[in-house]
């Protein structure tokens, strides 16, 4: 029988209920229970895939293809369960739905409304394909007061009736802000939120307060009294020094204990040994590395939010501090003196991205990392652009583009209009929409043998994630790699470029799929162990 949690927050956004909901997913398999987590947004989007990343951070992706919320990707790092397409929900996939039944007469010519049409296809997204699973985790975006959200409100409102105390449990993650003027922790925030929560019919069973000082048992006290709780209930939330403490801050203030004993459930108390021991390499390593991570969304951290934490499960593998240096890849483009930002780095990482804006700072960055024998790492967009590099310094193919930025001669990278997945041919056109012109989801590679991929990844095929429009041109195979580049990971059927490398530099590897997508600090990335194992003999050079 599944148990139903919903997270909540309020007073302000940005109070990580995502990483709240990974916790709490962590400590209850830590039990031994299984889990799954997912995430009601409410925007207008069908999916983030067409966003900006300065709006919306990081597009996480699915093995499935789904374009999704970054906090999907906590939810894996946390629990190592691979999300779905169906772990993640839009108010704009919800009113497509509804209106697709409307045309289709599905609702018998009643009138369409809020109530019950669009809650009960929030409830049934809510409820599916949750059979085999203990815990069913559900965040709900935004903040507690938004009209966007009170669809999802209300829908979790009538679950809760309908499943009952025994399978249903309401956390709300609120703000205890410390003002200093006063010199105190200030508790009305908190209860003003909950009223709102309860204005909609609401009761939380439980809170979790963050705060960035210690909350006395007395503000403990009042918090549980004005929201109509059990003072046991009021779980402290403070500032931790890793994000991957957390799960052991948490069940340290009891809340993994909290919710069993609300469900009136046993078990053995939780294995947490892994989670302290990743602590302890973070907090104390033995060494340390420089990258310089060259991108174009650089003033918005979150639009790189898995590559950030894969860097660091590098580090833990190798029991080190990964120091990031967050270079826009403009700066690249206006002349020599730009490239002492890169002078002190162990490696050089150009991530995915999209648009012209930026690429010739990539692509000087990319020559900088090869001539300089720095460790190099091109995720996506970033093996893109070493392509074109090798094209234009070492082939002498001096106008090596991509279609992507206009009409070139020398397409080396281009727009693919067709290609297959497992044994079904996916086609498309430069006129489709944004959202459905992207190779998405998990492919298979296929790994050269002898090559610096096949000894990292100890095997000859793999299958990682996508999501980019356009590809290497394999009509390029052999002029680049009579240059030394090699092309060590091929489609299966051998058309699409997934790999390449420079087999006479320290290490230099290109990937056109997102590998940080599937690294998980207790299961580092191989390519990440690998790329700062070689930064660690970089700075012993240096």
């Amino acid at each position: 029988m599944t148990r139903f949690i919903f997270i909540t927050g309020g007073v302000v956004s940005s109070l990580g209920k995502g990483l709240a909901s990974a916790a709490l997913g962590a400590l209850l398999q830590a039990r031994g229970f299984k889990v799954r987590l997912r995430k009601l947004d409410p925007y207008l989007n069908v999916d983030p895939g067409t966003m900006s990343p300065y709006q919306h951070g990081e597009v996480y992706v699915t093995d499935d293809g789904a374009e999704t919320d970054l906090d999907l990707g906590h939810y894996e790092r946390f629990t190592g369960v691979a999300s779905r397409q169906s772990d993640n929900i839009t108010t704009g996939r919800i009113y497509s739905n509804v209106i697709a039944k409307e045309r289709r007469g599905d609702y018998l010519g009643a009138t369409v409304q809020v109530i019950p049409h669009v809650t009960d296809a929030i409830k049934e997204f809510v409820r599916a394909e949750c059979d085999d699973t203990d815990f069913l985790l559900c965040e709900i975006g935004g903040t507690v007061g938004d009209i966007e959200s009170l669809p999802f409100l209300e829908a979790i409102r009538q679950l809760g009736n309908e499943l009952g105390r025994e399978r249903a449990l309401f956390i709300h993650l609120t703000l205890v802000p410390w003002i200093a003027s006063a010199g105190e922790l200030k508790t009305k925030p908190t209860q003003h939120s909950v009223k709102e929560l309860q204005s909609v019919g609401i009761q939380p069973d439980m809170l979790l307060c963050r705060s960035e000082r210690e909350i006395p048992v007395g503000a403990r006290k009042k918090i549980a009294l004005f929201c109509n709780i059990r003072e046991e209930a009021v779980i402290q939330a403070l500032d931790a020094q890793t994000i991957y403490e957390v799960p052991l801050r948490y069940h340290d203030e009891g809340f993994d204990h909290e919710v069993l004993r609300h469900f009136r459930m046993e078990s053995r108390e939780p294995d947490l040994g892994r989670w302290i021991q990743i602590a302890k390499r973070i907090k104390s390593p033995e060494g340390e590395v420089q990258i310089a991570v060259v991108g174009k969304y650089t003033h918005l951290l979150d639009a790189y939010k898995s590559l950030g934490e894969a860097l660091t499960h590098g580090g833990i593998a190798n029991n080190v501090r990964v120091r990031l240096n967050w270079v826009e890849s403009e700066t690249f483009e206006n002349g020599e003196d730009s490239f002492e930002q890169l002078a002190g780095a162990h490696g050089i990482l150009v991530p995915g991205g999209f648009g012209e804006r930026g690429a010739e700072g990539k692509i000087r960055a990319v020559s900088y990392a090869r001539e300089k024998r720095v460790p190099y790492f091109g995720i996506c967009f970033g093996m893109q652009m070493a392509v074109i590099e090798a094209a234009r310094n070492l082939c002498g193919i001096k106008n090596a583009s991509s279609s992507e930025f206009g009409a070139t001669s020398e397409p080396v990278v281009g727009l693919l209009t067709e290609w297959l997945r497992g044994n079904a041919l996916e086609r498309r056109t430069i006129g489709d929409n944004l959202g459905g012109t992207m190779r998405l989801g998990a492919y298979d590679c296929l790994l050269a043998r002898g090559s610096r991929v096949a000894e990292i990844y100890h095997a000859d095929h793999i299958r990682e994630r996508h999501r980019h429009r356009y590809e290497v041109n394999i009509n390029y195979k052999d002029r680049l790699e009579g240059a030394g580049l090699r092309f060590s990971g091929m489609s299966p059927e051998g058309h699409l470029p997934e790999i390449v490398e420079i087999p006479t530099h320290p290490w230099f590897v290109g990937v056109q799929f997102h590998p940080e997508l599937k690294s998980k600090p207790f299961d580092p990335h191989p390519l990440f162990t690998s790329f700062i194992k070689a930064a660690v003999e970089q700075s012993r050079l240096v």
